[in-house]
């Protein structure tokens, strides 16, 4: 039996998912979780074969919670599915260790696939998602940048956005300035917003 552990804020959406797998002989639902820090608890605590994770969660991100897991609760593989698929989450999740990248859209008949793939120790990605993260590349901003771009595309004014990341307002703009020229935006807000659509932050 394949004990499994689900991660998703959408109450509807885990409960669906958990009668979905309940319909399989081989597959067990051994706890639920709304949030990323309750994932964690809940896999340290119940030691789950497979965390079924939501990308997309009120404190902790999907990607966040499998790397923390490949400390905490390293028997334990993760799979991530999602209504978020973007090329740089899927790359972001494979380098945190997650096995198995999928839309929310996939049948149950492949969900019950992908968990029995992953927990023999395989893995899984949508072929679609895997095409574009290739044909998207790889993300040009630096680490700082994204930081300062994550922050431009949550509507902060600049000088919030130095005082969050301890910069000077001078270097904010330089930052936002260098993402905008490598992404080819107008502006910061054109920038955060081509980074976003590619998982970039």
């Amino acid at each position: 039996m394949i004990r499994i552990l689900l991660a998703d804020d959408e109450h509807l959406i885990r409960g669906a998912l958990a009668a979905l797998l309940a319909l399989e002989d081989d597959l067990i639902v051994v706890g639920q979780a709304a949030t990323g820090a309750e994932a964690i608890a809940a896999a340290r605590a119940l030691q789950p074969d497979v965390a079924v994770i939501d990308l997309q969660m009120p404190d902790l991100d999907g990607v966040t919670v499998a790397g923390r897991l490949r400390t905490e609760a390293p028997d334990c593989r993760v799979m991530i599915v999602t209504s978020h698929g973007r090329p740089g989450h899927l790359k972001q999740a494979l380098t945190a260790g997650v096995r198995g990248f999928l839309p929310k859209t996939v049948s149950s008949a492949d969900l019950a696939m992908v968990v029995r793939t992953v927990h023999g120790g395989g893995r899984y990605v949508d072929p679609q998602l895997a095409a574009e993260a290739i044909s998207a590349g790889d993300s040009p901003l630096t680490a700082r940048e994204a930081d300062v771009l994550q922050l431009a595309a949550e509507g902060a004014p600049i000088e919030e956005i130095a005082r969050r990341a301890s910069l000077s307002p001078g270097t904010v703009r330089n930052y936002l300035s260098a993402a905008a020229g490598k992404l080819g935006a107008a502006n910061r807000h054109e920038a955060a917003r081509t980074a976003r659509n590619r998982g970039w932050i």
